[in-house]
């Protein structure tokens, strides 16, 4: 089953676009975005942010009653040149690159001690990504990380996340003017963990943000990442990888908000699913404010589901308030194998088993190739190759 929309510069259609720009943060969300946890009430499971995720499974974080209790390793490896700060949280970086606009990342931003705050310097071209691995040891921890990657600089980050526990966190990446960054965080945590995290990207003018985000991992994931313009002439792209097991409960959750003219965006989310009740949710947004004249943008989730028992909720949503832009659409897509494609490859001498692998290696190869960090690429064709030995 598929749905897609393709909207021409100029033009407009019915249903999936809307006109009112400001229904993204005030209609679809209970609260408006803010720092304090107060101003967000307890969910219920009714509310549209939240009525696919199963709140009993998250530990406390969305109600107030978890504690920070627990214990995360975390290390840090960066090229000379950079720099890693511990700061209060009333430095002016923190928050800067956008505002929490649930509970459960407010409550982050109102528990953890001190942020970190890594700084790629002006005009620097890291030849080593920056690594940042995350290993959770229990318990339940809150954390806000700033990566301020500065005007005409270029970087690559990797953010690895490992072991047990409750973990809530903001992200925040600062994109100067004619800088390049490149992000992979990878959610591979034991089959018990639950993480919550907001990503927030401000991408300067003229500069490039690339995300990847990857997620095999724990009892329940739920990332929100979102990307703001500061500037005129940014690009963003936003690649997702998931793979999700009997029993997980995988949520990504995407706005792309064109406020500046002339930028772009592009989102490609793609997923698999295995066993008796995996739940995959993607909701992508795109917001195109009436001050975005020239943006041109597209959104895509696909997913493959290779046993029964799955479950995938899709939503692209596409919202524009001006008319003057280079192009915008969406699609959407949940599906099994290929017929045509297994039985071009069982006609050539392939096993059917072998064929079933290869078409979803193929599914997935396009993003993995994105990651760009060989080490990591190798990790997660690894990884896939584990989990497609476990059902196909």
């Amino acid at each position: 089953m598929a749905e897609a929309q393709n909207i021409p510069a100029g033009s407009t259609t019915a249903g999936a676009i809307a006109v009112a720009a400001e229904s993204t943060v005030a209609t679809r969300m209970s609260a408006p975005p803010s720092f304090d946890v107060a101003d967000f009430p307890v969910p219920n499971g009714r509310e549209e942010e939240w009525r696919f995720t199963p709140l009993a499974r998250l530990k406390g974080l969305h109600d107030g009653t978890a504690v920070a209790n627990g214990t995360m390793k975390a290390q840090i490896d960066a090229p000379e040149g950079v720099t890693i700060e511990s700061v209060e949280r009333g430095d002016a970086r923190v928050g800067k690159a956008g505002t929490p606009v649930d509970r459960i990342a407010a409550q982050a931003f109102s528990s953890f001690a001190k942020a970190t705050v890594v700084t790629v310097p002006k005009e620097a071209v890291l030849t080593e990504p920056v690594r940042v691995s995350l290993h959770g040891e229990g318990g339940t921890t809150f954390g806000h990380t700033v990566f301020d990657v500065q005007a005409f600089a270029e970087a690559v980050v990797v953010i690895d996340h490992t072991g047990d526990g409750v973990r809530a966190a903001n992200v925040d990446f600062l994109v100067g003017d004619g800088a390049k960054l490149t992000v992979v965080s990878v959610q591979d945590w034991d089959d018990t963990a639950v993480h919550c995290s907001q990503h927030n990207a401000l991408v300067g003018r003229d500069a490039t943000f690339k995300s990847i985000v990857v997620t095999f991992g724990g009892d329940l994931v739920r990332l929100h990442p979102r990307v703001n313009y500061a500037g005129p002439g940014g690009e963003a792209e936003l690649f997702g990888l998931y793979f999700t097991d009997a029993g997980q409960h995988q949520e990504h959750r995407l706005l792309v908000d064109h406020k500046a003219p002339h930028c772009k965006s592009n989102v490609v989310y793609k997923g698999a699913l295995q066993g008796q009740d995996a739940h995959a949710v993607w909701i992508g947004d795109v917001l195109i404010e009436k001050t975005a004249e020239g943006t041109d943008t597209y959104e895509m989730n696909r997913n493959l589901v290779l046993t029964d028992g799955a479950r995938v909720d899709s939503v692209p949503n596409l919202e524009i308030e001006t008319g003057e832009i280079v192009g915008a659409g969406h699609a959407s897509a949940t599906g099994r194998f290929d017929d045509e494609q297994l039985f071009y490859l069982q006609a050539r001498g392939i096993p059917a088993d072998e064929a079933r692998r290869l078409v979803v290696r193929g599914f997935f190869g396009e993003l993995v190739q994105q990651i760009g960090v060989a080490d990591i690429e190798e990790r997660l064709l690894a990884k896939i190759e584990t989990e497609l030995q476990a059902s196909v």
